[in-house]
């Protein structure tokens, strides 16, 4: 029988790691990369481990104030996370149920679901009713909109890291032709048998990204992501309906409602949600259940040890994201074998701190 858990504190802390390879995409660059984790410690001694991503370390003083005051509301409660997101969420009416109040949310909700699932003392990717196991990679550590000269070598590392089928590139250079010859780069570099995503972040305009797409549209790739403003569903149904190549999108969708509202609209042919601005496992397992009825692929952005889990009990799991932005942070990283991540068979999200690297990056 699960032990009941009762939420006694909650411990934040702010990190920043250094990227192996520096982000350059059209919304800026980054040479580090900030992490909230999340501690949530229980009157029965289990602790619930997660983190969240913000990208700006100007956010990350109103999300840390957003996660105590809504882990205040339940201290000395029973940890029940579909009681606490429930609760959280109508709560948040008058203010928003999106932006930072969900992103605070997400990251209490991961840590409730870690804490559980160790209570019951097995993996969350079985206590959601799937099982350890691999879960197939992209590697989506580089090929950003650094000079055309370096793609070929960085696209042949990438695949080497982990013996990857599939690898992501960021596309949206001034010109056409320039982004013509990143993938011509790239394709030659790792041969046919690789699958090739590209990402443009958003970074067009409508009917630049019609333009675009079109223009790009013979050129073999697995997926178009986010080439529009994310909120723009209308416009991207429109791409979907004129573009071949699968569309893909879903990382700044806010939680499984506004999921929803994407997949009436066929705003896209693929989905990814990111586990801090879905609602954590709740919101993805609500937004799963739509995917999977809808025959919808759904792969996951960001948040590979959480996400690995998701995608053992998700009906439609397409893709995982890998990435080691946080990795010096993870005490016992999770396996990478043959393109796939590995969910290892122990109890929680499989999360545990290295402190030594923790007190390093500290901010």
């Amino acid at each position: 029988m699960t032990q009941q858990l009762t939420l006694e504190s909650i411990q934040v802390r702010v990190v920043s790691v250094p990227l192996n390879r520096p982000l350059i995409a059209k919304i800026g660059q980054l040479e580090d990369w900030p992490l909230i984790l999340i501690d949530i410690y229980t009157k029965e001694g289990i602790i619930g481990r997660s983190y969240l991503e913000p990208y700006r370390l100007r956010s990350i003083p109103a999300i840390v104030h957003s996660i105590e005051d809504i882990a205040d509301m339940f201290k000395g409660k029973p940890l029940a996370p579909l009681d606490v997101y429930g609760e959280s969420m109508r709560s948040l009416h008058l203010v928003g149920r999106e932006g930072i109040t969900l992103i605070a949310l997400s990251g209490i909700d991961m840590a409730i679901w870690d804490a559980l699932s160790k209570a019951a003392n097995m993996p969350l990717a079985t206590l959601l009713g799937g099982s350890p196991g691999p879960v197939r990679a992209y590697n989506s550590n580089g090929l950003w909109l650094k000079p055309l000269e370096e793609l070929g070598d960085e696209a042949a590392a990438l695949v080497s890291e982990g013996n990857y089928s599939a690898i992501k590139m960021r596309l949206g250079r001034t010109s056409i032709k320039d982004d013509v010859k990143a993938i011509a780069n790239v394709r030659e570099a790792v041969g046919d048998d690789v699958h090739i995503m590209s990402d443009f972040n958003q970074g067009m305009a409508f009917g630049e990204a019609l333009l675009r797409l079109h223009a790009l549209d013979d050129q073999g790739l697995y997926w178009f992501e986010e080439p529009i403003v994310y909120d723009n569903l209308e416009a991207c149904a429109q791409i979907t309906r004129e573009i071949k190549t699968p569309i893909q999108i879903g990382e700044n969708i806010y939680g499984p409602r506004e999921f929803y509202k994407a997949v009436v609209a066929r705003a896209a042919d693929l989905y990814m949600p990111d586990l801090m601005r879905i609602g954590g496992v709740t919101g993805w397992m609500r937004s799963a259940s739509i995917a999977g009825a809808a025959g919808l692929p759904l792969s996951s952005h960001l948040y590979p040890e959480v996400s690995a889990h998701l995608m053992r009990a998700s009906e439609s799991a397409d893709w995982i994201e890998s990435r080691d932005w946080g990795l010096p942070l993870i005490a016992e990283p999770f396996d990478i074998k043959d393109g796939n991540i590995i969910v290892p068979d122990r109890p929680g999200n499989g999360i545990s701190w290295d402190e030594v690297a923790v007190k390093r990056y500290a901010i």
